[in-house]
């Protein structure tokens, strides 16, 4: 039995320096010195780099683009109202979609999740979103990828939208 020990301990032993032998040299040759501390963490914010533009290709055709008469503007509809065509026409889609069931994701509503999501929205000469990207977040991917998923839904906006804007998109629980 005590063989058997002497067997085993040698080969424990040969199996530690078979493990520790690539080490070696580096534990012979290190010289005790003391390593400086190291310099503190430093954090500073920095401002965000200016983005380019969202440029969109001009579709290559042979044929003049087709130009549609665009809807009169009268002296009496002050500005202001015009604006509210095209934001009343979005509200108006955005509750189509919740009656759908597309607007707020069931998920979120079980996680009680809110927030505002900045869109930058650009239409093309028809009325529809050609473009579509996230400005600022809500802090939540699942409602930030909701309000990308409303905005390219939308469809047939009034001709006197303006072709980019920032848009908000509202999740809030009532």
């Amino acid at each position: 039995m005590t063989r058997t020990d002497s067997r085993l301990a040698l080969a424990l032993t040969l199996s530690l320096l078979t493990h520790f032998l690539p080490f070696l040299p580096d534990l012979l040759h290190r010289s005790p010195q003391t390593m400086p501390p190291p310099a503190p963490l430093q954090a500073m914010l920095r401002p965000m780099p200016d983005q380019p533009p969202l440029m969109l290709d001009e579709p290559e055709t042979a044929q003049p683009p087709v130009s549609r008469p665009h809807p009169p503007v009268t002296a009496g509809k002050p500005q202001a109202a015009r604006r509210a065509d095209w934001q009343q026409e979005i509200r108006r889609q955005f509750a189509r979609q919740q009656q759908r069931g597309e607007f707020y994701p069931p998920e979120a509503i079980d996680r009680g999740l809110e927030g505002e999501v900045l869109v930058l929205l650009i239409l093309d000469p028809e009325g529809r979103v050609a473009a579509a990207r996230v400005e600022q977040g809500s802090g939540h991917r699942l409602l930030d990828e909701a309000a990308l998923r409303a905005v390219r839904a939308l469809h047939s906006l009034p001709a006197d939208a303006p072709r980019e804007t920032l848009l908000p998109v509202l999740f809030r629980l009532d």
